[in-house]
């Protein structure tokens, strides 16, 4: 599917700030609207990696924990001095542990919402005045399958999940008066460098996660999908995409193949 296709115009005069870019989805992000003529804000909190990713692409490093009330404040700055934007994509966020509720770490649980929820919060707080001045502006929010359905051992990471799943619906109501559009993009099973590894803090534990498991999601899987929901003409709203792969119908029915 590409956006010629369907008559969908190419990144002009578009300007996406992009947070959570320097590995898996939110890297794929970045480079997939760079290549279609996007400006893009790269945020993350890894500076070497960003410039890095900024030097392949054009896209603009711009390091910063999106947790942090003066990063995001000085984020803003250096995107309004530039010339705005008119596209934020929340895609930083993340899972910590397996444990059952009964053996709970609240550590691991107030990781989880500061990044998920309240980052996504104080990042869209600041960014909706620049987003309701452009006149077409649009939130994408990066959530999960396990934002929708609840499963042993994801209690942390469910609970942080559903509430930026309806934290984006609360959006969409509040701003569309003001032509905002807010999307939400929850992928299951996808196969990225970290996302497993953090979660579990073992390599041994992250492999078995996809052990088996025919053609999982990739993270360039995901950003086209990011990729096309922005760049569709601004009346189109696609509230809600949940992208999972084949093997995968829903959370506790994964397909997996043995040697």
């Amino acid at each position: 599917m590409t956006l010629a296709a369907h008559n969908i115009p190419a990144g002009q005069n578009k300007t996406a700030v992009v947070t959570g870019a320097s590995t898996g989805i939110g890297e794929a992000t970045v480079r997939a609207l760079a290549a279609t003529g996007w400006k893009v804000f790269a945020v993350a909190r890894r500076a070497d990696r960003l410039g890095a990713l900024g030097a392949e692409t054009g896209a603009v490093p711009f390091p910063a924990d999106i947790t942090d009330d003066d990063d995001v404040a000085a984020l803003l700055a250096a995107v309004t001095k530039a010339g705005g934007a008119d596209t934020l994509i929340n895609i930083a966020g993340g899972a910590r542990g397996s444990d059952t509720i009964a053996n709970a770490d609240t550590e691991d649980w107030e990781w989880m919402y500061q990044v998920n929820v309240l980052g996504t919060m104080k990042i869209t707080r600041a960014f909706l005045p620049m987003l309701r001045g452009n006149g077409q502006g649009t939130v994408l929010n990066l959530t999960s399958t396990a934002g929708l359905s609840a499963y042993e051992g994801g209690g942390g990471y469910n609970a942080a999940k559903f509430a930026q799943h309806a934290m984006t619906n609360a959006l969409r109501l509040e701003e569309v008066g003001n032509n905002v559009r807010v999307i939400e993009v929850a992928p299951g099973l996808v196969y990225t460098e970290e996302f497993a590894l953090n979660r579990l803090g073992d390599k041994e534990a992250a492999a078995k996660v996809y052990a088996g498991v025919e053609k999982p999601l990739t993270a360039d899987d995901v950003a086209d999908v990011v990729k096309y929901a922005v760049s569709l003409p601004h009346h189109i709203n696609l509230d809600q995409i949940v992208v999972r792969p084949v093997a995968q119908a829903a959370n506790h029915k994964l397909v997996r193949k043995q040697d």
